[in-house]
């Protein structure tokens, strides 16, 4: 029985590390089928970006399979947590170098490539541990050390425009552990669920809450502070009128997207941390 259990041992892993970076695409997937969305691409149309499409977004999310499958598999098989955080910061970099080769050099999916690749690895060096919680303590472990073979600087939006207005941006929400994942998005879909509210529309109120509250570097680099305070508000007018589920919020919904398109700005942070939701949400137990 021993032998047994050894021979199928490597099977199981190979199986759970396939499970996570089928969950992750499915999550991005799911993030971009959403409908509808205030500024973000979905089954509408482009939102107020015009170089994406719910097409290319689908193409990108299964192009970066491999990358996810690869991180889970070394968060089975490394042990050693700066070495690990090296290895993936590898596998994330030749996987975003996947993502504009298959999209034609357009940036679909960057910030999900870090929040997510950092989570599926935390979820598979602990299968017995899947919580919501515990994935990201470890998440945050990992994103605490510093990769001594990343550039130091990329030159990327985000990081501009952390430095511009002095937020954190996609790294200090990892590092932290995922707050706006942990205790904004997770428990608005537990909210909404409980009350009645459909899937979709517990989605819808969980990304305004997050954009509600987060300090999204995909709005401040397209339209600086001012853009940034009005999304927050905006999102913010449509959960105190109902939400999604309502008439009141949806007529609020409306309004708050053509503010969006207005000022020509997307909430893509947000997006990613509702990805990251959705994904935490599929693998727990």
């Amino acid at each position: 029985m021993a032998a047994v259990l050894e021979q199928r041992q490597p099977l199981a892993s190979a199986a759970f590390a396939g499970y996570l970076a089928d969950a992750v695409v499915a999550a991005l997937i799911d993030e971009v089928t959403l409908t509808p969305k205030p500024g973000l691409v979905d089954m509408r149309g482009r939102g107020a970006h015009r170089d994406l499409s719910w097409d290319l977004m689908c193409h990108s999310a299964w192009a970066l399979h491999p990358t996810f499958h690869a991180m889970a598999v070394a968060g089975q098989h490394i042990a050693d947590p700066q070495q690990l955080r090296e290895q993936i910061g590898l596998i994330g970099r030749q996987g975003e170098a996947a993502m504009m080769a298959a999209t034609g050099g357009i940036n679909t999916h960057r910030g999900a490539i870090w929040a997510l690749g950092l989570l599926v690895t935390a979820a598979a060096q602990d299968r017995n541990a899947p919580t919501p919680a515990a994935v990201a303590a470890r998440a945050a472990a990992l994103a605490c050390r510093h990769d001594r073979l990343a550039p130091a600087m990329t030159g990327n939006k985000g990081e501009l425009a952390c430095q511009q207005y002095s937020v954190g941006g996609a790294r200090a929400q990892a590092r932290a552990g995922f707050p706006h994942v942990i205790w904004v998005a997770l428990p608005w879909l537990e909210h909404c669920r409980t009350r009645g509210d459909d899937e979709n529309d517990a989605r819808l109120n969980a990304l305004l809450a997050v954009i509600a509250n987060l300090d999204d570097t995909c709005i401040l680099s397209r339209g600086g502070q001012a853009a940034l305070t009005a999304v927050q508000s905006g999102a913010l007018r449509v959960l105190i009128a109902g939400g999604a589920a309502s008439s009141h919020g949806r007529s609020a919904l409306q309004q708050f997207e053509q503010e969006l398109l207005a000022l020509h700005v997307s909430p893509g942070g947000a997006a990613d941390l509702l990805a990251a939701a959705l994904f935490l949400d599929r693998i727990k137990t």
